[in-house]
């Protein structure tokens, strides 16, 4: 069999050659590639984001879109005033201004102070006396208290349930000391009780001190709040150098 006659050589002949070794070359790369290539584990699927996590800003490269995006985030921000101090603090809750709460002292003083003037009202003349004295004898009455009482009291009526001698005190000491009985009397229920001030006939121009203090201690300060009526005593009981005092139930 005749051979087949080789192609004349070119200029390109060797171009030809070198373009077949490098597919040939490139075909057996690939095979070896697909020879040691495993296959690839499943890749787990992404967990799903927590529902308030931000996602986290891709970082770009544009400097245009840096910009852009900064200035979405700061538009309509307006920057602090740096010529003044330090921010003050906001009030917390609502800005109207709060009322002051009123001081329980005060509402304590005001009542202490109305209950005050209640009693000095009935010591000095809320509850007042009607008060008689020609010089010699002496009688009262509070104003709620019938007259009878005081006519009962000057024709010596009443049992006489104790008496205070006030000869030789001091118009202080026998002012003390006549509140106190009056006082101690009302206590333990005692009704009528004689009070023995003296007539001042040995006293200076023959007037006695005590005589004539004895119906306004017993119709003001503080011995009146146990008193009633009052009346100058009969002879048998000191005259005019005494008085009934009818106390308070």
């Amino acid at each position: 069999m005749a051979k087949k006659p080789k192609a004349p050589e070119g200029p390109f002949s060797g171009l030809r050659e070198l373009r077949d070794k490098m597919v040939q070359q490139e075909k057996e790369e690939q095979q070896k590639k697909a020879a040691s290539k495993k296959p690839a584990a499943p890749r787990p699927a992404p967990s799903s984001p927590a529902r308030n996590k931000a996602p986290a800003a891709s970082a770009s490269n544009n400097p245009e879109e840096d910009a852009l995006a900064f200035h979405r985030l700061v538009a309509g921000v307006t920057p602090l005033d740096q010529t003044r101090g330090r921010v003050a603090r906001a009030p917390h809750g609502r800005d109207e201004p709060k009322q002051a709460r009123p001081d329980p002292r005060e509402a304590i003083r005001q009542e202490v102070d109305e209950v005050h003037e209640h009693l000095r009202a009935l010591v000095e003349g809320g509850t007042r006396f009607e008060v008689s004295d020609d010089g010699r004898h002496v009688e009262g009455r509070r104003i709620d208290v019938p007259a009878e009482w005081v006519r009962r009291l000057r024709r010596g009526l009443l049992p006489i349930d104790g008496t205070l001698d006030l000869h030789g005190h001091r118009a202080g000491e026998a002012r003390s000391t006549l509140e106190t009985f009056l006082q101690t009397m009302r206590e333990r229920g005692e009704r009528c009780v004689l009070v023995v001030h003296g007539k001042g006939e040995h006293s200076p121009g023959g007037l006695g001190v005590l005589r004539g203090e004895i119906s306004a201690w017993l119709s003001q300060g503080s011995s009146s709040t146990h008193v009633a009526a009052f009346a100058s005593a009969h002879e048998e009981d000191g005259g005019t150098g005494a008085v009934y005092v009818l106390l308070r139930r």
